[in-house]
């Protein structure tokens, strides 16, 4: 078995997953990114799925191969270009802990545990500083059906 991997750059590995995971190629692939994984090298490896179909038997070689590179202190990130492939991950409530992205960029960025930044944040000037909200006024909650539920309520308040 043999994967396509390349350095990105001093800190980060790419290998990238061009075939579908099935039962046959599962162990190989999972010994070759694990060979892959240095000890002392880069401090970070980006798994880039080319395909669009993510098994589950590709989603526990990602867990797997998660668990040991952060044993040897190596962050890791998943590229997951197809649209399909993201949604199974995000559908699983993996998209946090496997650090998913849709590009190699936001690869790299959550590799480092960076977020993206909001679009106003981007477009500020350098040096510049952000406003807080208005205390009074209008709630800069959202309202609705579709209002965040991962905020405290606090009884009484809207």
């Amino acid at each position: 078995m043999f994967l396509l991997s390349y350095h990105l750059d001093a800190a980060h590995l790419v290998v990238e997953l061009g075939e579908v995971v099935d039962l046959d190629n599962e162990s190989a692939i999972e010994r070759e990114i694990v060979r892959l994984l240095p000890c002392c090298g880069p401090r970070a490896v980006i798994m880039d799925i080319r395909t669009s179909l993510l098994t589950p038997r590709a989603v526990g070689l990602l867990l797997r191969v998660r668990g040991q590179a952060e044993e040897r202190g190596i962050s890791t990130a998943v590229v997951a270009g197809y649209d399909q492939a993201r949604e199974i991950l995000s559908a699983a409530g993996l998209h946090r802990v496997l650090r998913v992205a849709a590009t190699l960029p936001g690869a790299e960025l959550r590799s480092r545990g960076c977020r993206p930044e909001p679009v106003a944040s981007r477009n500020a000037k350098p040096g510049g500083r952000r406003s807080a909200p208005p205390s009074t006024g209008a709630s800069p909650r959202p309202l609705g059906p579709y209002a965040d539920t991962s905020r405290p309520r606090v009884p009484g308040e809207r």
